[in-house]
């Protein structure tokens, strides 16, 4: 009886430290979007490519603040599969709300990723959201068509376009959620290769649940070997980045 109350309270002691942790987090968050906004107003008078690199270079060091002030470290590997590889469609997992801060300033090169609408009416995050993304608005089919247009043209400029497959946070057990077909289109139509990359220990990090949760820890973006889509269909190219990325997600998570 003495071992399962000992158990629960040390148990009640790290929820609570995480919580506090969590708001520690989000304090250091807005208190440096604060410190870093006005870098960010350059980009109001710079045009893409340089626009998005610029911006890539400020949020690499953003982020790279919040995450030593937050407790947790940062690893990246596989950057050399981008040397001398073309501008690409980057395919992400998505497992925590923290992977889409920290997945587009620290892979190897600057990058737009696909953002919701409702992202941009958050105050301040809104326009350094924006200035690095193509968004689109999913309930609404004509702005998902002028989206995958934009993001062909963003490719057309030289850029790499980092999209998240699933869609939404991944809240199940499973390794991935399925994949939506968008990014594998875009890769067929446009004749770029995927370059597949797997981050892990965010959903331990940042789960979706409980809200308000955070354990301090290494965030790992691994980056996967390219794959041409020549020869695929959309369903064949998805299944097969699908299979890469489960099979390297459950080798290598340790949470």
């Amino acid at each position: 009886m003495e071992t399962l109350t000992t158990t629960f309270k040390m148990k009640l002691i790290k929820n609570i430290l995480a919580r506090i942790l969590a708001i520690w987090a989000l304090y250091v968050f807005a208190t440096t979007m604060f410190v870093f906004f006005p870098f960010y107003m350059v980009c109001f008078i710079i045009p893409d490519p340089q626009k998005t690199r610029y911006h890539r270079f400020i949020s690499k060091i953003w982020m790279g603040t919040f995450l030593t002030l937050s407790g947790c470290t940062f690893k990246v590997t596989g950057k050399d599969v981008f040397d001398g590889l073309e501008n690409a469609v980057i395919v992400c997992n998505h497992n925590s709300l923290i992977d889409i801060p920290v997945s587009t300033p620290f892979l190897a090169r600057a990058n737009k990723t696909i953002a919701k609408k409702s992202f941009v009416h958050v105050p301040l995050f809104g326009w350094i959201y924006q200035f690095a993304s193509v968004i689109v608005d999913r309930k609404n089919n004509q702005s998902r068509r002028e989206s995958y247009e934009e993001m062909k043209r963003v490719l057309n400029n030289g850029l790499d376009i980092l999209i998240y497959p699933e869609g939404t946070r991944n809240k199940t057990n499973n390794p991935l959620k399925s994949f939506y077909d968008g990014a594998f289109r875009l890769s067929i139509d446009t004749v770029k290769p995927i370059v597949p990359v797997v981050i892990l220990n965010t959903k331990r990090i940042l789960p979706a649940k409980p809200i308000l949760h955070l354990k301090p820890g290494k965030i790992i973006l691994n980056i996967l070997p390219s794959i041409s889509p020549v020869g695929h269909t959309t369903e064949s190219l998805k299944k097969l980045v699908f299979d890469i990325m489960a099979e390297h997600y459950k080798k290598n998570n340790k949470s």
